[in-house]
């Protein structure tokens, strides 16, 4: 991602998800300064997130979404996103978010968000990994790949990545394969103090590594020719309060792969333990046909 002037990329960021009100209930978003193809599945998320968030009551958190990419979005043109109420109950207010280029729906999400309440409680347990600060940042790791894909790997972002194993195109070079991939995260700087901004922010990161566990299972990474792939459905179940701008372990798995599709499942930990964040994806993994 890059910047304007004196702007940090995780200042883009929180720029990106402050969506313009163009009407009642439609949003405008805007779309990084960068020369890529398309829009990147956890902008396009995180976005419609923001947009359903901003006709909910701030004491309605949201805790779910499901969501569908059904096309591949126009980097070089702002997405419109189109909010419907569908129902405001006396504890869950559902709404339904439509995003739109060229007039055609390219995403739609649906989200709920719930009345805090109390309730009988249990999670799994965190896994025992390193600390993040023994780990090496994801651009300082992939300095002998700076060369590839037009220096996407060392590129400054707005969310600090640490590969608690190998990342990806590191695991393919020594020919490493393994069914799970885990990462620490956190906004690479700190984030004004609003519940939904960090909700968002965590979406719009929940999509960067997801789908490492199933090409990792096969040898493969993004970007070496060797597998086109995108995110086909995305679902989200936010459990406690967090933020994003602190640590937090991003444990993630892959159960099943076929048809050319890949599921993988992750679960979102902040750094005292407590299970955060549960998350559900499958992509389209294909081979190129030569």
């Amino acid at each position: 991602m890059t910047t304007a002037a004196g702007e940090t990329p995780l200042e883009r960021l929180v720029h990106l998800l402050d969506l313009e009100p163009i009407e009642v209930d439609i949003f405008r978003g805007r779309q990084p300064n960068d020369p890529v193809q398309r829009v990147f599945g956890g902008q396009v998320a995180g976005q419609a997130l923001v947009a359903a968030g901003r006709t909910v009551p701030a004491e309605r958190p949201v805790h779910s979404l499901h969501a569908y990419f059904l096309r591949p979005g126009d980097p070089s043109i702002p997405i419109v996103y189109e909010v419907d109420r569908i129902r405001d109950g006396r504890s869950f207010t559902t709404r339904r978010v439509v995003a739109v280029q060229h007039g055609k729906p390219i995403f739609n999400l649906s989200a709920s968000f719930q009345a805090v309440e109390e309730g009988v409680e249990h999670q799994s347990t965190m896994p025992d990994v390193p600390d993040p600060e023994s780990l090496t940042t994801l651009s300082e790791r992939m300095v002998p790949f700076a060369h590839e894909n037009d220096g996407w790997y060392t590129r400054p972002r707005p969310i600090d990545v640490r590969y608690v194993d190998h990342p990806p195109r590191i695991a393919k070079e020594i020919g490493e394969r393994a069914l799970s991939s885990r990462v620490w995260m956190r906004a690479d700087g700190a984030l004004p103090d609003d519940p939904l901004l960090h909700v968002c922010a965590v979406t719009f990161a929940s999509d960067m590594t997801l789908l490492d566990s199933p090409l990792m299972a096969h040898g493969m990474s993004w970007g070496t020719g060797d597998v086109i792939g995108a995110s086909l459905d995305h679902a989200m179940w936010f459990h406690k309060p967090f933020r994003a701008d602190e640590w937090w372990l991003y444990d993630q798995e892959s159960p099943w792969a076929g048809a050319s599709r890949g599921l993988a499942r992750g679960a979102i930990y902040t750094r005292d333990g407590e299970l955060a964040v549960s998350v559900v994806q499958e992509g389209l993994i294909r081979r190129p046909t030569r």
